[in-house]
């Protein structure tokens, strides 16, 4: 049975979402007064704004980290029923793009930090034989990583929506890339190995 939340981990979870919905930059003061409480006690347990995001950082990575390894185990039926979750996790992609669209040194951490995780479900992925091996594991890795999260801010740009509805985003961000996505992943684009066998072929003549 999993233990009830501390104090310290509802509130840090209540401002993950207030982080969410204001953008990163907001205060301890308007993080407190979104979420119902004195910012006083934010300060009582975390001592600062710094350490509060360093924390909602910290368990928003968890969670991600937990989303991926899940899915991995999961059969597909069990797959295609979270589909159906997608409220359950807007509040932690919202925060996701949030982070990263505030740029800066945290930000290169905060990514950091997912291609970190990111490494470990997608090695165990390759193992299971869900994906298939990478010639340069490292550099597949970051572009999944980069190009799903810079895929997602500019489809938010598109359609025009609001980060501060997460959930609502989420929705409307599934509906537009899930059936593209998986086609892509699992069916490819090109219709010809020409350019990947004359790259791997410049490449050798080069190394």
């Amino acid at each position: 049975m999993d233990r009830p939340a501390s104090a310290r981990e509802r509130l840090r979870d209540a401002a993950i979402g207030a982080f969410a919905r204001l953008g990163l930059d907001a205060s301890l003061r308007e993080i407190a007064a979104e979420v119902g409480v004195s910012a006083g006690l934010f300060t009582h347990h975390f001592g600062t704004r710094e350490a509060l995001r360093a924390a909602c950082d910290d368990e928003v990575v968890r969670r991600i980290r937990e989303l991926q390894s899940d899915g991995i185990r999961r059969s597909t039926s069990e797959q295609l029923a979270t589909m159906g979750q997608i409220d359950e996790q807007g509040t932690t992609v919202t925060y996701l793009l949030r982070a990263v669209q505030a740029g800066g040194a945290p930000a290169r951490a905060f990514l950091e930090h997912l291609l970190d995780d990111a490494r470990e479900y997608v090695a165990e992925a390759v193992e299971a034989g869900i994906i298939r091996p990478s010639r340069d594991p490292e550099a597949r890795l970051r572009y999944l990583v980069t190009q799903q999260l810079g895929g997602m801010l500019l489809q938010a740009t598109l359609l025009g929506a609001d980060l501060a509805d997460g959930p609502a985003f989420l929705q409307r961000l599934a509906a537009e890339t899930t059936l593209p996505s998986l086609e892509l992943y699992t069916e490819g684009l090109l219709t010809s190995r020409e350019l990947l066998d004359g790259y791997l072929a410049r490449l050798r003549a080069t190394s």
